[in-house]
């Protein structure tokens, strides 16, 4: 990873409701203190773009009409947020990120739609730039074994991060950050050093 340059994060999945803004929010904020950061909202509901006013350590920034611009921004870290079905500017999307996160839940119908995003990836020749994390985990199920099986035969790295399924996580984003809950706190930082670990390694 170059210091000079801007670090791209896309984090997308063709399926709702798989904490995409809210896994996006927490690891741009948790980067914040210590570098450049902004969050590109593509959501056309503007979830974290009603946040621009309350954020003073890191930008929120709507789409722009030029993708190739994304990264001349002068950002040292760019986390996209994207909605499900961004069927027109995914493609290009996956092709101008370094890191693509693929959150998912640990669930059958999650697992099952998450083969269109990977085929989407695979068509993009962005597999090795691929990190899927398993996101509003359940304690002790063995579903989550069950889902990291069928996960690990795409061929695609799986975070050995997990973010539980926290009320402090889920609230976070209206909370401004995870309050005191250091477990959650605890799963951020620890995913957090995987992507940067990742980014070092493209």
């Amino acid at each position: 990873m170059n210091s000079m340059k801007t670090n791209i994060i896309l984090i997308t999945h063709q399926k709702g409701g798989v904490g995409k803004s809210t896994l996006t929010f927490n690891l741009a904020l948790n980067l914040a203190d210590n570098a450049k950061v902004a969050i590109i909202d593509f959501d056309a509901q503007g979830s974290l773009m009603q946040l621009q006013s309350t954020r003073t350590t890191m930008d929120i920034l709507e789409s722009p009409a030029d993708l190739d611009s994304i990264s001349s921004l002068g950002y040292d870290f760019i986390f996209i947020d994207t909605p499900p079905y961004l069927s027109s500017s995914l493609p290009q999307l996956i092709s101008v990120a370094d890191l693509i996160v693929v959150p998912t839940k640990a669930g059958i119908l999650d697992l099952m739609a998450i083969n269109s995003t990977i085929l989407m990836i695979e068509e993009r020749r962005r597999l090795e730039n691929t990190l899927i994390v398993l996101s509003m985990v359940k304690p002790n199920t063995t579903l989550t074994l069950d889902v990291l099986i069928e996960l690990n035969k795409l061929n695609v790295k799986v975070a050995n991060t997990h973010i539980s399924d926290l009320v402090s996580y889920t609230r976070s984003i209206l909370c401004a950050g995870l309050g005191k809950d250091q477990k959650a706190k605890n799963q951020i930082d620890d995913l957090t050093r995987e992507i940067l670990s990742e980014l070092l390694q493209l």
